[in-house]
This record gives C-alpha cells, sequence and structure tokens, in this order.
C-alpha cells in the first residue's frame, strides 16, 4: 500500500501578549522598532530579589477583558495569557469550528516550560510561609501543565487531540512542530498551538538567581559585554491548516510552516552542544526541502549568556557552511525577554513578520564587537532586506533542540 503524500501546513492566524503589548501587531511592531520592553522589576519581593530586571506584560493588562468571568477562578496566569492569544489568532484565521465538524478534525498543542508556576508559588507561600490548613480547591487544575490547552479546547469546542509539551525552552518549538505533523499526516485538518508561560514569582525568580545567569541590567545577545538573560513572560498562539484547507475556504495565508528538526545533545544537561544544535538545523532544512543558500534570515535562540551565543554562532557556521557569512542573523530576546516556553512562539511571530514585510528584527543593546560571534547579528536597528525562508531556532535546558522552517506564503 502506498503512503500518501504529506500535506503542507501554512499558518493562518495567530495572536500574542507579551512585554510589548497586548496583540501580535503590537508585538511585532516593537521588534521592528528594536524597542526593548526590559526594565525594572515590578514583584511585591523585589526589594529581597537580586534580580532587578525583567520583560513583563504590561500592568494595564486586564485578565478579566475578554474572558468570561466564570472561568477567571479556574486560571492560572499562564492559562489566562494563552486564551488571550488563542482569542486573537482564531479571529483573525476566521474559522469557525462547528462549520462541517471542523471542531473533531482541529488538535491543541500549547508549550509550556513550568506550567502554572503562580498557582504553585501562591498556594506554597500560603502552606508554609502562611501555615494555612488547606490549598485552594481550584489548585490543581490551575497548576495542571495541560491546563492552557485543555482551556482552550473547551473554549472553542476542539475535541481532536489537544496535550502539552514541556521541554524547557524549547516547548513552544516542539508544540507547533507536533501539530503540525499531525496535520502533515491526516491526523488533524486544523490546530491552535504555541507557548505560554508565567514565570516571574518569587520561587522562580530565586531559582534562577541561584544558577547565576542572570544579567542585572538588560539582555545583550552576542555582544562582548554581555551578561545573561533576562527572564520575560507571554504568549503567542498560532492556528494551522494544511494548505488544501486553507485555500478551500479562502484564508488568508500569513506563512507556510515549511519544516522542522529536532534533536537531543545527550551531552550536558545545561551547557549546549554546537553539534546537537547544528544537526536540528541540518534536518529543519532538509524536512523544508530548503537549501542552505534559500534562507535569508535566522531569528536565533540568543540568550545572552557566555555559552549559548558562542555555541550558537558555531553551530550556524556548522549548519550553514560559507553561506553563514550571507545570512542575518538575530535575536529578539534583547526586546521582549527570555519567556522560557514561550519564546518560540513569540519569536514565530518575528519570524512571520520577517517574511511578510520584508525586515528583519535587530538584535537590541550590541554594542560591543564579541570575536567568538561573528555572524551578521543585524545590531540596533531593523533592516529592511528580501526574506524567502527563515529558521527560528530554540534550544532548551537538557540539550534539547527544535527549529521550525519558513517560507513565504505560497
Amino acid at each position: 500500500m502506498q503512503a500518501l503524500p504529506l500535506r503542507r501546513v501554512v499558518i493562518t492566524g495567530m495572536g500574542a501578549i507579551s512585554p510589548l503589548g497586548v496583540g501580535a501587531a503590537a508585538l511585532w511592531q516593537g521588534l521592528r522598532e528594536g524597542r526593548s520592553a526590559i526594565g525594572p522589576l515590578r514583584h511585591p519581593d523585589a526589594e529581597r530579589l537580586r534580580v532587578k530586571v525583567a520583560a513583563q506584560v504590561p500592568a494595564s493588562f486586564d485578565p478579566a477583558a475578554n474572558l468570561d468571568e466564570r472561568i477567571l477562578p479556574t486560571l492560572d496566569r499562564t492559562s489566562e495569557f494563552a486564551l488571550h492569544a488563542a482569542r486573537e489568532a482564531v479571529a483573525q484565521s476566521g474559522l469557525e469550528f462547528a462549520n462541517r465538524g471542523l471542531g473533531l478534525r482541529t488538535a491543541v498543542v500549547v508549550g509550556t516550560g513550568v506550567g502554572g508556576e503562580t498557582t504553585q508559588d501562591e498556594q506554597s507561600r500560603r502552606l508554609y510561609g502562611e501555615n494555612a490548613q488547606r490549598a485552594h480547591p481550584l489548585t490543581i487544575v490551575r497548576l495542571m501543565t495541560n491546563a492552557s490547552a485543555s482551556q482552550i479546547s473547551i473554549a472553542y469546542g476542539l475535541r481532536g487531540p489537544t496535550f502539552a509539551v514541556a521541554s524547557a525552552c524549547a516547548s513552544a518549538n516542539h508544540a507547533i512542530i507536533q501539530a503540525a505533523q499531525m496535520i502533515r499526516c491526516g491526523m488533524a485538518d486544523a490546530a491552535v498551538t504555541g507557548g505560554t508561560e508565567a514565570c516571574l514569582t518569587y520561587g522562580a525568580l530565586r531559582a534562577w538567581e541561584a544558577m547565576r545567569v542572570l544579567a542585572d541590567d538588560t539582555c545583550r545577545p552576542f555582544s562582548a559585554n554581555r551578561r545573561g538573560l533576562v527572564l520575560g513572560e507571554g504568549a503567542a498562539i498560532f492556528v494551522l491548516e494544511s494548505l488544501e484547507h486553507a485555500r478551500s475556504r479562502g484564508a488568508t495565508i500569513l506563512a507556510e510552516l515549511a519544516g522542522s528538526g529536532m534533536s537531543a545533545d545527550a551531552s550536558d544537561i545545561v551547557m549546549p552542544s554546537a553539534d546537537g544544535a547544528a544537526a536540528a538545523m541540518r534536518q529543519a532544512l532538509d524536512d523544508a526541502g530548503l537549501a542552505a543558500q534559500d534562507v535569508d534570515y535566522i531569528n536565533a535562540h540568543g540568550t545572552g549568556t557566555q555559552a549559548n551565543d558562542v555555541t550558537e554562532t558555531k553551530a550556524i557556521r556548522l549548519a550553514f557552511g560559507a553561506h553563514a557569512d550571507r545570512l542575518a542573523v538575530s535575536s529578539t530576546k534583547s526586546m521582549h525577554g527570555h519567556a522560557l516556553g514561550a519564546s518560540g512562539a513569540l519569536e514565530l511571530i518575528a519570524a512571520i513578520g520577517a517574511l511578510r514585510d520584508g525586515v528583519v528584527p535587530p538584535t537590541a543593546n550590541l554594542d560591543q564587537v564579541d570575536s567568538a560571534c561573528d555572524l551578521d547579528y543585524v545590531p540596533n536597528v531593523a533592516r529592511e532586506m528580501p526574506v524567502r525562508a527563515v529558521l527560528s531556532n530554540s534550544f532548551a535546558f537538557g540539550g534539547l533542540n527544535a527549529v521550525l522552517a519558513l517560507k513565504r506564503a505560497p
């Protein structure tokens, strides 16, 4: 029996909430402008923390603005972000899930690195700090890792495969890849997918302090004076469809999700491997049917740590050879921070924007050349240029690598 050809996957909707504002347009506009949303940490325990900066969703964000007040008590901040972003993405896509039973053929896959961390932190404070005798009765449904995926499924009556993906900082890309693969093989016709994170709690911040990888001023990826990463938060959610399904209803296609690559370093729990990252990039190129010279832009993982930025530079050279010197490479974490499991999703909006508008967002705060980071990192100012294809890199603690390959809308 001959296998059916794999279906092409396209993106027809996107939504976001990020430190640069509410909505995908606000995120993309801020990135185009090279505007950093990193600022003084807003936290009730800020005086007790060594962490002084973060990239936070604007304080004006109102969780109740567009959500049914009846479900608000069941939501952790992570799910609030995801539902807001999903609402925007679904509206842009124009999909009606009740039509032709599409809800039965739509998957929901959401990545998150730590899940309901806000709920976990609050309840731990009550139990251990205030000696409370019981936890809030909705604690489990708020903090469970699959909560965001399940809440999106319930909100839109989506009855296809629904689950969460947790692979630290590669969670969103892994989730998007899983959703796309289900469409490619015919298991689903559409998917709602992306990543969400709300990790700026006292306990999490203390834990990151202990790792000694946080910057004390701002995030400077690939710059010689980089001092570490800056934590962020937010969500970005996308609607994926098979190309034929999107065309059959006359949908506006934002970009083609042409391929992907995944690998594991299998070497060290925190130290990245250039070989592992390069393998994922090569797989993404092969899966998308792209030659190295077809790619014009890479949205780098680019955390601003000493080890990551040098290793990623080496990995890009391994994967692209001589073409590496002709690539535009930038890290948007310099503007929206490192949102852990949501980072790949926020960065996918940057990749889509580059393809659609012919504008590569810059690496902000890059003011000193590092001889070990010797690629074109689009320093500080966005660049107008033709962009035919893009890779978007996510590399995680645990040695987990996930890379997306995008082409212009067919």
